[in-house]
């Protein structure tokens, strides 16, 4: 009688288990179906973002050449660059002083961390 009995205990365990099983089955399909819905809704996205970014592109191309003040001021910008690019190397590396700050000045920045390698982030804007 008591093996009768725990056969029936083991036995009503069992099938709960199993439909905990299948109840945690369920849910992981729903889960995975959900998933490629939205994997498929993110291809189509980007496949749409690629799409408008190539027209972009070809339209760019096919644009007419800009005036010539323009070049020229676009020229002058890249040469400035170019010759600033030394000295913010230097300290973006942490191996100079800020390009801005001269010899006589203490290093108005002390809350830049060398081992980064890169400038302090701007403090958020308190909401108005």
């Amino acid at each position: 009688m008591d093996i009768l009995e725990k056969h029936e205990e083991i036995s009503g365990r069992s099938e709960e288990l199993l439909e905990g099983m299948g109840r945690c089955r369920e849910q992981l399909n729903i889960l995975r179906r959900q998933q490629v819905k939205e994997c498929e809704a993110a291809r189509q996205r980007n496949a749409t973002l690629l799409q408008d970014l190539q027209k972009i592109e070809d339209g760019l191309r096919g644009a007419k050449l800009t005036h010539p003040h323009l070049l020229a001021l676009e020229t002058r910008y890249w040469v400035s660059v170019e010759e600033s690019v030394p000295a913010w190397e230097h300290f973006l590396l942490g191996k100079g002083p800020h390009p801005i700050d001269g010899p006589g000045q203490t290093a108005r920045r002390n809350k830049h961390n060398p081992s980064i390698g890169l400038p302090p982030r701007p403090k958020p804007r308190a909401a108005r």
